[in-house]
């Protein structure tokens, strides 16, 4: 599971900072010039739900139970945003258009001869591997190990009692309790 959301959002932060669509707009004096958008400016949303899955996959082995299973379908959700969020953006030239209306300052400049990348489609299958660590998650997650108890805060006992062991006394210690008061 943690390999498997690793690698997806890998594939989805590296697919994202690529270079999805290009084209080219024509320049006032007669010129062309080339314009390109990356994952990142076509949308946010898969970089936010990548970076939500890898934190959930870290949340996961700090629950138990019922709250492992809300995890992974978090995950599963999160997972199911980003192919989306990739899948719709794939052929949209609209954040393409509003690049070459920025380089040349012009409100209705439109990009010309656009093409398309492949790095939607690794976004897209990164996406999937999440939602797919989600779904193992929610079916085998309540089978894994989860964090000891030894990392729950310690209870308050009794007092110790003059006819405690050594070791009662250690535990006390440990408890932040003082053995030698009261």
């Amino acid at each position: 599971m943690l390999l498997l959301t690793v690698l997806g959002a890998v594939l989805v932060l590296t697919a994202v900072s690529r270079v999805w669509a290009t084209g080219k707009v024509a320049g006032v004096t007669g010129g062309t010039l080339d314009v390109s958008v990356t994952g990142s400016t076509v949308s946010g949303l898969p970089t936010g739900l990548a970076l939500a899955a890898l934190a959930a996959a870290v949340a996961v082995f700090a629950v138990r139970g019922a709250g492992r299973i809300a995890v992974g379908v978090l995950m599963t959700l999160a997972g199911l945003g980003v192919a989306a969020g990739a899948a719709v953006n794939a052929g949209d030239a609209s954040a393409l258009h509003t690049e070459a209306a920025r380089k040349l300052a012009l409100a209705g400049a439109q990009a010309e001869q656009v093409g398309h990348s492949v790095w939607p489609w690794l976004a897209l299958a990164g996406g999937l591997l999440i939602a797919l660590a989600g779904l193992l998650t929610v079916r085998f997650g309540r089978d894994w190990p989860g964090m000891g108890s030894r990392y729950d805060a310690p209870t308050r006992k009794a007092p110790v009692k003059a006819g405690d062991t050594p070791a009662d006394l250690w535990k006390a210690l440990d408890r932040g309790e003082d053995p030698t008061a009261g």
